[in-house]
């Protein structure tokens, strides 16, 4: 199966300019394309990583990737997917941003020897910069009609709230990256989620305009959970790709926690296994569902590829003693990664209060796991309260010092999956 095919099949295709263009630019040894990433946070989340499997997929196919980090056009701000107008960052702000991401995708690609088989590492302010306003204007501008521009759907979405200039004139940036990659590189084909059709287009345009050339554009699904809802986030918000902000052990628990009817799909999209291997699984879903082998496996194949081998055990070795409830068995180390990154509450450190303690309705409402004191006395009522693996069955019942790992960390669980991972500070 050449990669075109396979991709069509994984369900990585949703749209082309030209798709047996497309496919034989594919089929080639050696050809270049673009992927582009906004630097709106020091990390990219998982949001971001069906890009990047794609381009490893690419890469693993002969491809030859150009990965792009708009500092530039992070100053603008993308009106693609947004309802409102995004806060503009500083320029400070954006190129640390910058420094963050490509040390982050240094992870998975070479950024070292483009010229021999890697993959090349661009910044579009290297060149955005340059262009005066009255260049943009002259030499690119002339060649976008307001009637084009308004007529993209990344536009018509945010015509009824208003979008301001500055937005409104991100797709000419991402079209003079194209054109700028397609002069430089030979790269004719750029690559993006469906969202960006509009200005990647916009660069196809651009470049026939300009040079009377050719560009390609590929464009992938965004992704989405069986209920059409947004996918990326967690109780936590979002499940970022930095061990720091999300740890591997909550991020390993995103993808278990993957629901059956979104789980191959997932496989498809964010793994390198086989067909035949991911169809084994699927009749796995479909005759032995409680197993959840569909889910390890995916936890584990994408934990892998993100933190590595290490990180899959740890999650491995630490999961089962959450769900039976045996936190008190996680060594220091563990007990740190567990209780790290956005998933976890912070709490101040009540045991410095006069009492030192408080009763457990005031805890779990303080610590936000209930919204009310009445129903915190429910759930203990219930017996739907656990603190670090033991039920609490008294309303009377204190928390205090003794609760503490570690001194400071404190594991809640209401019903039979909902944890909340308490640091005091």
């Amino acid at each position: 199966m050449n990669i075109f095919d396979e991709l069509k099949e994984r369900g990585l295709i949703f749209q082309t300019s030209n798709e047996e263009a497309v496919k034989e630019y594919l089929s080639k040894q050696g050809s270049k394309f673009y992927l582009g990433f906004d630097p709106t946070a020091e990390s990219l989340h998982v949001g971001s990583l069906l890009p990047i499997v794609l381009i490893k997929r690419l890469e693993k196919a002969g491809l030859r990737p150009i990965v792009l980090v708009g500092g530039a056009t992070g100053l603008i701000g993308d009106p693609s997917g947004k309802s409102q107008e995004r806060n503009l960052l500083d320029l400070k702000t954006v190129k640390r941003n910058v420094c963050a991401l490509k040390k982050q995708l240094s992870r998975f690609f070479d950024f070292n020897c483009f010229m021999r088989r890697g993959v090349v590492f661009v910044d579009n302010y290297d060149w955005i910069k340059n262009i005066s306003f009255i260049e943009l204007l002259r030499d690119f501008g002339k060649h976008f009609t307001i009637n084009e521009m308004i007529s993209k759907e990344s536009v018509q979405k945010r015509m009824v709230n208003g979008i301001s200039f500055t937005e409104f004139t991100y797709m000419i940036l991402q079209a003079v990256d194209f054109l700028n990659l397609f002069q430089k590189y030979n790269c004719k084909m750029q690559v993006g989620g469906s969202d960006q059709w509009g200005n990647m287009t916009a660069g196809i345009e651009l470049i026939r305009k300009k040079i009377s050339k050719e560009g390609l554009v590929l464009s992938m699904p965004l992704v989405t959970k069986s209920d059409g809802t947004k996918f990326g986030k967690s109780e936590g918000g979002a499940v970022w790709l930095d061990a720091e902000m999300t740890s591997p052990y909550h991020f390993y628990q995103f993808w278990i926690n993957v629901e059956d009817a979104s789980v191959i799909k997932f496989l498809k999209y964010f793994t390198f296994l086989s067909l035949e291997e991911i169809k084994r699984l699927e009749n796995l879903v479909a005759t032995e569902p409680e197993k959840r082998e569909a889910q390890k496996v995916l936890a584990r194949e994408v934990t892998k590829f993100v933190h590595g081998e290490a990180a899959v055990s740890r999650a491995e070795k630490i999961s089962p003693l959450l769900f039976y409830g045996k936190v008190k068995e996680l060594g220091s180390e563990e007990l740190k990664e567990v209780f790290s990154g956005s998933a976890v509450k912070e709490f101040g450190n009540f045991v410095e209060l006069p009492n030192s303690e408080l009763s457990i309705a005031e805890f779990l409402v303080g610590a936000k796991v209930v919204d009310s004191k009445r129903q915190a006395r429910e759930d203990v009522e219930n017996k739907a309260i656990e603190i670090n693996g033991e039920k609490v069955f008294a309303l009377e019942y204190k928390i205090g010092k003794k609760d503490m790992m570690n001194g400071k960390y404190i594991l809640v669980k209401r019903g039979k999956k909902d944890h909340h991972f308490i640091k005091t500070i």
